[in-house]
């Protein structure tokens, strides 16, 4: 046991499956423990009008509290010591909210509300696709021109140092220009991501290419490979099993991507979502919708892992004889 304890704070070891979930699950909650009491913390109690209450059964002189806002807000500092009693003669309620940051109970009550007025899944799903078709339009132009840019230093002194400096455009400040060129369709949107994702993609590709060490290039050198032979053996699968990982990594800043391009039209989507709850000044619904992107990128990587696991097996192996 104390052992074991040890091995919690030994630098870069490794933990077993059942101490991985067990932490995970402590993690979780204790996260959610210090959310939920941030959020009280936070919290106000606001005075507002009772709408179960008709104005007619107030007495006259408590009447104009509840019709006058103007009053209720000028008295505000005097109706808040009042008892929920004295409260309810003048036709009014202590309500508590959350103006920064909602509790975990009122995001829950997020969710069924997002699925009966906002179609979430639908939404979600519209969201998936553009991503889906922005990441395969990426790599079918990234991996080629990587491959150009790394392979043939006529193509890398042309125009390597030129696409490295792209990774520094702010996207955000391209999208009118995506805009004035395709409209505000899907097809700006996927054209807008796989933008956003090549020019990241494509120096990814030259920096794995350059990574291939000299010994397997010696071998097929020594056993009379052709150059296609050469790529074609060593330095496609050698890249590819690399670039997995990287495009794992490149999802997760993709939904940033397409939370902003939605934001930009009634087109449907995750960003729409987001941009209607913050206009609607609800907090709770913007954290449901948060929590539903976290767990599609949880999804999307784990499938990432098993993508690799059946393409690249070898890659596993010495992970596994670990455990």
């Amino acid at each position: 046991m104390k052992d074991n304890f040890k091995k919690l704070f030994e630098l870069r070891g490794e933990l077993e499956s059942k101490q991985k979930i067990t932490l995970t699950v402590l993690g979780s909650v204790i996260l959610v423990l210090v959310w939920f009491l941030m959020a009280e913390v936070l919290s106000k109690n606001v005075v507002t009008q009772n709408d179960t209450i008709q104005p007619s059964s107030l007495k006259e002189e408590n009447r104009s509290y509840y019709e006058n806002d103007s009053i209720l807000v000028a008295n505000y500092d005097k109706l808040e010591l009042l008892s929920k009693e004295e409260l309810n003669d003048f036709g009014l309620v202590k309500n508590k909210v959350y103006p920064l940051l909602p509790s975990p109970i009122k995001v829950i009550k997020a969710f069924p509300e997002l699925n009966k007025d906002d179609d979430v899944i639908g939404n979600t799903f519209f969201s998936i696709k553009l991503n889906v078709f922005g990441y395969l339009l990426a790599i079918a132009i990234a991996i080629p021109i990587g491959f150009l840019l790394g392979l043939v230093p006529l193509f890398r002194g042309l125009f390597s140092k030129i696409i490295d400096s792209y990774r520094f455009i702010p996207l955000t400040a391209v999208t009118g220009i995506f805009i004035m060129w395709l409209g505000l369709g899907s097809q700006m949107k996927v054209s807008f991501l796989a933008f956003g994702i090549i020019v990241y993609l494509i120096p990814v590709v030259v920096q794995r290419i350059d990574e291939v060490q000299k010994v397997y290039l010696n071998t097929v050198f020594t056993l009379g490979a052709s150059p296609w032979q050469t790529i074609k053996t060593v330095y496609i699968p050698y890249v590819l099993s690399k670039l997995i990982d990287d495009i794992r990594v490149l999802t997760a800043i993709s939904w940033t991507y397409i939370t902003i391009v939605e934001m930009l039209n009634k087109g449907g989507g995750i960003g729409e979502l987001i941009w209607t709850a913050k206009r609607q000044s609800r907090i709770d619904k913007a954290f449901a919708i948060l929590i539903i992107i976290v767990i599609i990128g949880v999804l999307q990587d784990r499938l990432f892992v098993m993508i690799d696991k059946v393409l690249f097996p070898y890659k596993h192996i010495n992970k596994g004889n670990k455990h």
